[in-house]
């Protein structure tokens, strides 16, 4: 065993954190993530209602063009099967994203109206589960626009 060539180094505190301290920081940091959390979960969920808005928007746009070549809305088809380009408005029956899936309730020769219905996670956005978009130019609901 060698002794220290400077008594005083022997005496030096140990350098480190308490489990007080370690325990106070887990508490604020606890804190802050209960306050943070719910804001940034909200902003999430209306970030991806983007999703559905645009598809909407851009189906309703294919529907007018058809509506202008055929004189009608009926035979149109967001994704036929087998493909036909001809009919088809989307493609899919989701958005491009996901967060939703898209129908068509209604289709009539004058009349339409599409639908995203919320999947997955994005069911957590109560208001929004289900957003519409008529032929008027109506949307629905209209805060979730």
């Amino acid at each position: 065993m060698t002794v220290p060539d400077n008594p005083s180094a022997a005496r030096r505190p140990v350098r480190g954190f308490t489990l007080v301290e370690l325990m106070i920081v887990v508490a604020i940091v606890g804190i802050l993530t209960a306050i943070a959390y719910p804001g940034y979960r909200s902003f999430v969920l209306r970030s991806h209602r983007s999703d559905a808005t645009t598809t909407l928007l851009r189906i309703a746009q294919n529907l007018e063009r058809y509506y202008t070549l055929h004189n009608s809305y009926t035979g149109a088809e967001l994704d036929p099967d087998p493909p036909d380009p001809a009919t088809s408005l989307w493609g899919s029956d989701t958005t491009p994203e996901g967060f939703y899936t898209l129908s068509l309730p209604t289709l009539t020769a004058d009349t339409y109206t599409i639908r995203a219905t919320a999947t997955g996670t994005q069911t957590a956005d109560a208001a929004c589960a289900t957003i519409e978009l008529k032929h008027t130019g109506e949307r629905t609901p209209a805060e979730c626009w």
